[in-house]
């Protein structure tokens, strides 16, 4: 299936069960919007905001909403790839019983499978979802990223860079191996395209090391060489790297430079997670430290860059972490899902820094459920 025909295809399933008007929306780079993606038979209206339309609650709530219209009844059905969201397909059908519901669920799923599957051999998509012109910087740091959603029975996890469309050197990284969460945040120093290199290497290091199974005290030697041999003492990286357990809750992380995570129990920020630091990455700090903490069933840790609070709001004063703390205390309890919570927080901040971002500010958020998924496992009778 080319990719090209993906949205021939779809129209045409549509229009088989009696149903027109198709859309495929998709999430835009920057977390605001449901972009329509074009093609043939496929309907091309405005972009609509997450916030206060109908398909940005399918969105946010990953359910079906129905919308009464005089022609029939307008479906918006959420775009998942496992957990992580895509975008909505939209339509419109006479009349709905649970049946056509039980379809469409199952024809949203096939949609937003196809469109990761074909998402690596076309532009198309990935075009769709600018809403502005994207730096050379951003387009590297982008083409890094794993999925920015993933959510277990045990373990979820979301992130966010800003600025979307301009971001050079923060990144974020995670693998699950097993039972163990393995997670990293990087801040490469400078901006534009050398801190986009930089973060490359130090990004494509972690994960050598990562996948051969080394500790956290030697990740961070392997990375620290790496950058040290390819660019020298004058360059480094700041980084946060983790383990969690997921089945004991058991957080092991160094900390190399980087502001302390913040530990969030029952939408209160419990205190910072300071323990022992080391020299960021590519100076040649000694073998660092490894930090400990035990986590309790709903607790989140949010780390993020010091873009968040190094940024001076309009009357000079440095944002500062004190009102990062209010703004995570006001934000959580409206906020069910961990990429709810971390869109909502980044956008309510960059609100209140008056719309200014003049470093990049990444936010990458950690909710250990506890318990198992030994159920997943068991064969439906």
């Amino acid at each position: 299936m080319p990719p090209q025909l993906i949205a021939p295809l779809v129209a045409e399933e549509v229009r088989a069960i009696g149903g027109w008007d198709v859309s495929i929306l998709l999430q835009d780079y920057a977390q605001l919007m449901l972009v329509p993606l074009p093609g043939r038979g496929l309907s091309n209206g405005e972009p609509l905001p997450l916030e206060g339309s109908p398909a940005g609650r399918a969105f946010l709530s990953e359910t079906i909403v129905e919308q009464r219209q005089d022609d029939g009844v307008r479906m918006f059905l959420p775009l998942l790839d496992g957990s992580d969201e895509i975008g909505v397909m939209s339509l419109t059908l006479d009349s709905v019983d649970d049946d056509d519901r039980r379809l469409l669920r199952r024809l949203a799923g096939l949609v937003a499978d196809m469109l990761v599957t074909k998402n690596n051999y076309t532009d198309q998509f990935l075009r769709a979802r600018r809403r502005a012109p994207m730096s050379v910087p951003a387009e590297i740091q982008w083409s890094l990223l794993p999925p920015l959603t993933m959510t277990t029975p045990q373990v979820a996890v979301a992130g966010i860079l800003e600025p979307a469309y301009d971001v050079a050197g923060d990144s974020l990284d995670y693998a699950l191996n097993d039972d163990v969460l393995h997670l990293a945040m990087i801040d490469a120093m400078g901006h534009g395209l050398n801190a986009a290199v930089l973060a490359t290497v130090a990004v494509g290091a972690y994960r050598h090391a990562r996948r051969a199974e080394a500790g956290l005290a030697e990740l961070y030697a392997f990375m620290d060489t790496a950058i040290d041999q390819q660019f020298g003492p004058d360059h480094f990286v700041t980084a946060q790297m983790m383990r969690l357990n997921i089945g004991t809750g058991h957080l092991e992380w160094v900390n190399a430079g980087h502001p302390a995570p913040m530990l969030i129990r029952d939408h209160k920020v419990i205190c910072a997670l300071e323990g022992h630091g080391t020299l960021p990455v590519g100076i040649g700090g000694s073998t660092p430290l490894i930090n400990h903490r035990r986590l309790r069933p709903g607790d989140r840790v949010l780390a993020y860059t010091d873009g968040l609070i190094e940024e001076h709001t309009t009357g000079g004063e440095q944002f500062g972490e004190e009102r990062l703390i209010a703004t995570i205390e006001r934000v959580g309890p409206a906020s069910a899902s961990v990429q709810q919570m971390v869109r909502d927080l980044s956008h309510t901040l960059m609100r209140e820094r008056g719309g200014i971002t003049s470093d990049d500010a990444t936010l990458f958020l950690i909710e250990w459920r506890g318990g198992t998924a030994d159920h997943l496992t068991r064969p439906l009778l």
